[in-house]
């Protein structure tokens, strides 16, 4: 089995997934997210070199990706006033968009790079062991078989 054309995604509210859906355009899945520059993770400090995002990719009907909106809001060290920040943003892009409604998706892999980072539905199952794995980075959403939309952080 082999990662499917579209990868289903469930809606959780109040979760991880709560930011997206369809609108009159297609889909679309928003976040606030962070990256953490490598080998960041060595230091006791690590946190204060994350870098908070908001996040709103798009996509057509079919899943194809169609564009991303990825806003740098700030650094881990200033973390409640960039979340806030990234947060606000978010909003505003969700709200702009016309016939919004919050629900499962199903989209294609996809990837895109913002400031030497990674983000997207990426394929993988290489690093799995070979095993049929997608990754939406930088989430760290992990979806696989039987591809139920469910993931794993």
């Amino acid at each position: 089995m082999a990662i499917p054309d579209r990868v289903p995604i469930a809606y959780e509210p109040d979760y991880r997934t709560d930011t997206i859906g369809r609108y009159d355009g297609g889909q679309f899945f928003g976040s606030v997210t962070a990256t953490l520059e490598g080998g960041a993770g060595r230091n006791s400090d690590w946190y204060r070199f994350k870098r908070w995002y908001a996040v709103l990719h798009r996509f057509d009907d079919q899943g194809g990706h169609i564009d991303s909106q990825i806003w740098f809001a700030g650094t881990g060290e200033h973390r409640a006033d960039s979340v806030e920040k990234a947060q606000s943003c978010l909003a505003g892009w969700l709200d702009a968009l016309p016939g919004r409604v919050f629900g499962d998706i199903s989209i294609k892999p996809f990837q895109v790079e913002a400031d030497g980072h990674v983000f997207g539905l990426v394929d993988q199952s290489e690093p799995h062991d070979g095993r049929d794995h997608a990754e939406f980075l930088p989430d760290g959403l992990g979806f696989a078989p039987p591809w139920d939309g469910l993931y794993d952080t």
